[in-house]
């Protein structure tokens, strides 16, 4: 049988599962938990923006948009990992690996960009304040969006095209709760520099560059705001921002730690602990960074809790 054929009815073992039973019920619980706060967050976020005309801003536009992204982002991986650690074998198909990793990258390339475009809207807004209703409209904000999304579910889906093109070992066990590229790259039989040089180009493409994007942009940013002569101008200005860098560094922190680096420096223990962060963390705290620091955003929060409570009870 030809490695082609063979391939396509291969199974990954995921081997980073607790084997003890208590253990596989807590995990349960405590992800399901997680997982409960951060659809609720993110789509009381999506919620809040559009049903409060004073949100409906390019700012709160791509805030609402990267939330939906986290929520699609999640969904990818939370629901086969508690899957996993209720059944005895902890198992996904090649296709299934392949396609877990396609929106896996993707989604989290798309958040990448997002966080660029998100840079360049307060770069317009404190630089340029006079051309901004002109320069960031409503096209141009869904043209970003898609634009994120498009960019980062393309070069996923080559850079994982490659991989899986590529013959696999005979060990199929993954020391990983989901198919992710560091975990799943010493599994493949071809030469690891070729691929490791891929996986750099592509990590490059979708994470070092709009870093870049929103460094340029937060110099221009920090350059206009200390022309500013008045203290609390500064300050009204810098608040602005804060709750973006906030994020930008919990997101790019986690990706550069798992994908800047080369497989020969891979250690699963460290990698699993800094992937449960990004895929569990990252989309939980984001709702509440952006929402405790921005007292716009708490008060519409609150009228949507109290007018849902309402309803409920009536």
């Amino acid at each position: 049988m030809s490695w082609e054929n063979s391939s396509l009815l291969m199974e990954f073992v995921f081997l980073a599962y607790p084997s003890n039973p208590e253990l596989c019920i807590l995990s349960f619980v405590g992800i399901s938990l997680v997982y409960v706060f951060i659809i609720t967050g993110n789509l009381l976020i999506v919620k809040s923006i559009q049903t409060d005309a004073r949100l409906h801003t390019p700012m709160y536009y791509f805030l609402g948009s990267l939330s939906g992204v986290e929520i699609c982002y999640t969904a990818v991986v939370v629901p086969h990992m508690l899957a996993n650690t209720l059944q005895s074998e902890k198992t996904i198909t090649l296709l299934g690996c392949a396609a877990q990793m396609v929106f896996l990258i993707g989604l989290g390339s798309a958040d990448c960009f997002l966080l660029a475009a998100m840079a360049y809207d307060r770069y317009i807004a404190i630089c340029q304040p006079l051309q901004y209703p002109l320069i960031m409209t409503l096209t141009l904000c869904v043209r970003l969006v898609v634009a994120s999304v498009a960019i980062g579910l393309f070069l996923s889906s080559q850079l994982v095209a490659f991989i899986f093109s590529l013959p696999f070992c005979q060990a199929r066990g993954i020391k990983h709760f989901f198919c992710d590229v560091p975990p799943v790259l010493p599994l493949v039989c071809a030469n690891s520099h070729i691929h490791e040089q891929s996986v750099l180009v592509a990590a490059t493409l979708a994470i070092a560059v709009p870093f870049f994007l929103i460094a340029t942009s937060y110099a221009f940013i920090v350059s206009a705001v200390l022309k500013v002569h008045s203290a609390a101008g500064r300050r009204r200005a810098f608040s602005t921002c804060t709750s973006h860098l906030t994020v930008v560094l919990l997101q790019y922190g986690c990706c550069a730690f798992m994908y800047l680096h080369p497989s020969s420096s891979y250690r699963p223990k460290q990698d699993q602990l800094i992937s449960m962060v990004y895929i569990l963390g990252t989309p939980l705290l984001n709702p509440l960074i952006y929402s405790l620091r921005n007292s716009e955003m708490k008060e519409v929060i609150g009228k949507v809790l109290t007018r849902n409570c309402l309803c409920y009870k009536s």
